[in-house]
Order: structure tokens, then sequence, then C-alpha cells
């Protein structure tokens, strides 16, 4: 299958990408830095390349926006990329996200089931949450 866009913004962390959706304005570039600050690298903000391959999605940097983070207030800045990285979960940012989560949703993106975690939005962004959710609930 040939690569398509979706729109998400996206992160590898130890070598799995994951996810960040939300409407416009919900932070999701906000999470993105604060997870690069943790060692996260960006693999693409606001538009990510996705392959299906057999049962797995990989993502990769958009063609045209490859490397470029807005940073709200301060402007587009350049960040080393990740490439080809397999999607192991979803976050999506929603305001009515639940308190307690006892299991990840099931999702699908491209035909692909995938674990979806809902997140508050937060001035905070939250970055452990994340890792956290990656390491309880993330595909391996």
């Amino acid at each position: 299958m040939t690569a398509f866009l979706h729109q998400a913004t996206c992160l590898a962390i130890k070598g799995r990408a994951v996810l960040i959706e939300g409407p416009p304005g919900s932070g999701k570039s906000a999470l993105a830095l604060a997870l690069l600050d943790r060692g996260a690298m960006l693999i693409g903000d606001d538009g990510v390349s996705m392959e299906l391959r057999g049962a797995h999605l990989f993502a990769s940097p958009p063609p045209n926006t490859a490397g470029l983070l807005e940073v709200r207030n301060v402007g587009l800045l350049r960040f080393p990329t990740a490439n080809d990285v397999r999607v192991a979960l979803v976050i999506v940012l929603d305001p009515s996200a639940p308190r307690f989560t006892e299991a990840a949703e099931p999702a699908e993106r491209a035909t692909v089931p995938l674990p979806l975690i809902r997140l508050w939005p937060s001035e905070n962004p939250p970055a452990r949450k994340v890792e956290l959710a990656l390491e309880r609930y993330g595909l391996v």
C-alpha cells in the first residue's frame, strides 16, 4: 500500500510511535514539545505519513513539513525526526476523558486495531501520562 497522510501529531517513544489526536488548539503540539523534552523523537506535527504493511501501521515524517513543530507563541521550529516507526498507541486529547481507565478503548486506523487512551487537555501537557499509557496499553 502507498503512504497516506493522517492528521495527528506523532512521536517515537522507545521505538514505538504514538499518535496524538484532538481538535485544533487542544494541545497536541504542546504535548509533543513536552515529550521531546523527555527524550521522544518527532515524527510529524499535525500530520504524519502512514503506511499499512500487513497487520501493522508505520509512521514517518510527512514530506512537506518533516521536522517542523509549531511552538505556539514562538514559531515553527525544526527538530530531528524518527522514520518508519510502528504505531503502538493512539492518544486523544478530549475534555470529556474519563477520570479512571481500566482498559484502552479499541480503535482502528487504516484497518489496523490500536489501543486508544483519552487524556484531558491541559495547560501543563501530561507527557508522563502518555509514557505510562504506552507502557501499560501500547502494542509491543
